[in-house]
């Protein structure tokens, strides 16, 4: 169990979590959560009992070294508290593995945590993989199952129906609990999942700016997110599939930014691409 004497007394707390794992596309949604805790001097106040949540066979537990002692290391889900940031509130800085167990439990003690330290919002964050090209800014959709949420930030409503990773269970336990809960999450070029994504992390952050009506300063995420799109631009200048495939996806996505854009006109401009390679082989 989280123990909440830790807690130190928070003003205007919002409650940011990420996990590592299926939720987290590129490491961009956990990438956010370093950059924060970096950028701000987050404080480690708890950690869960990885005994309760994880299988250790699937997230084994590292042999480190500190000091000239050896020691281990258990994966699990940290706590961080961060009372000097540039937003005029603290933050809650959720951050671990999707544990393999007990989900119920788990967000239990995640709410019981919001509600101690009088949290008025939690921020969940996921990225997953799509059919984007990583020449286009990147898509981060916002949504809230709160209508109040919606109506403050301007938000639409989820209309996803399918299996869910732990950051959904946490926004849908934050709702029970009478917490407005937000979820954001980045797109992610299918093609670029063997690499950390710092374009997607940087396109996330930007929008907890707007959320959070603040600014959070991007440090080295600018520089990042240049470089690995310049790595991506000398795959594709290397190999003519790929460059063919990432103009598809181009031509798609300023398809759809166009006012008639829908989701035929998308489909047409996929097809004609999958014609075009069967002609060509």
């Amino acid at each position: 169990m989280i123990e909440l004497d830790d807690l130190p007394e928070l003003e205007n707390a919002v409650l940011i979590a990420a996990f590592e794992g299926w939720n987290d596309a590129g490491e961009a949604a956990s990438g956010v959560i370093e950059h924060l805790a970096q950028l701000w001097d987050a404080e480690p106040v708890a950690a869960l009992d990885p005994e309760d949540y994880y299988d250790f066979q699937v997230n084994r537990p590292r042999v480190v070294s500190e000091g000239g002692q050896r020691r281990i290391s258990w994966r699990t889900t940290r706590i961080l508290v961060a009372t000097n940031t540039s937003l005029g509130r603290d933050v809650i800085l959720v951050q671990g593995v999707e544990p393999s167990f007990r989900w119920r439990s788990f967000a239990i003690e995640i709410m019981e945590l919001a509600q101690a330290a009088d949290v008025t919002t939690v921020i969940t964050l996921g990225a997953l993989l799509a059919d984007v090209a990583h020449t286009r800014p990147i898509q981060v959709t916002v949504t809230s199952d709160s209508e109040d949420t919606r109506h403050r930030h301007d938000l639409e409503a989820s209309t996803y129906e399918g299996p869910t990773g732990i950051v959904g269970v946490i926004s849908d336990a934050a709702i029970q609990v009478g917490i407005s809960s937000i979820s954001v999450w980045a797109a992610v070029p299918h093609y670029a999942h063997h690499t950390p994504s710092p374009k997607a992390t940087r396109a996330i952050v930007s929008r907890l700016e707007e959320l959070l009506d603040g600014t959070i300063d991007h440090e080295g995420l600018d520089d990042d997110a240049r470089a690995w799109e310049n790595g991506l631009d000398a795959l594709a200048s290397e190999d003519s599939e790929v460059a063919e495939y990432v103009e598809s996806l181009e031509e798609a996505q300023d398809t759809a930014e166009l006012p008639e854009a829908s989701g035929d006109a998308i489909a047409k401009e996929f097809e004609r691409y999958l014609r075009k390679r069967g002609t060509d082989d």
